[in-house]
């Protein structure tokens, strides 16, 4: 199989212990001036915000591929999904979203998407 280039980044980030988690309006726009700061061409957004205290769903569509959020603000947990095709740089986007969010721990991981990679599984 011939080897192709990279198509793009996916970072996958966890948030805990962080806050602002439950207000539909400042993670939508948190989401669009994260998207900006990449210079990320934004298609559509839909956000959902659950009812009795929940929290909220969505997802930014973008030319270069989406972000989403999923937020739990009972247990001060979000869960992101960034995923930016060619040489565009997720980490400026968290940066973004850790200063909006404040969490107290982070973890996340960067998948090179596209590109065949030693796996110790295949599925």
């Amino acid at each position: 199989m011939t080897q192709q280039p990279k198509i793009g980044q996916h970072l996958i980030a966890d948030f805990y212990g962080a806050s602002n988690l439950d207000n539909i309006e400042n993670i939508e726009r948190a989401l669009l001036d994260a998207a900006a700061a990449v210079n990320a061409q934004v298609l559509n957004s839909q956000l959902h915000k659950f009812a009795g205290g929940g929290g909220v769903t969505g997802v930014v569509l973008l030319a270069e591929s989406h972000l989403s959020i999923h937020t739990w603000p009972e247990y001060g947990y979000a869960a992101f999904d960034i995923f930016l095709c060619g040489d565009n740089n997720p980490l400026p986007v968290l940066e973004i979203l850790q200063l909006v969010f404040t969490p107290s721990h982070v973890e996340q991981q960067v998948l090179e998407r596209g590109r065949l990679q030693d796996r110790l599984l295949d599925l």
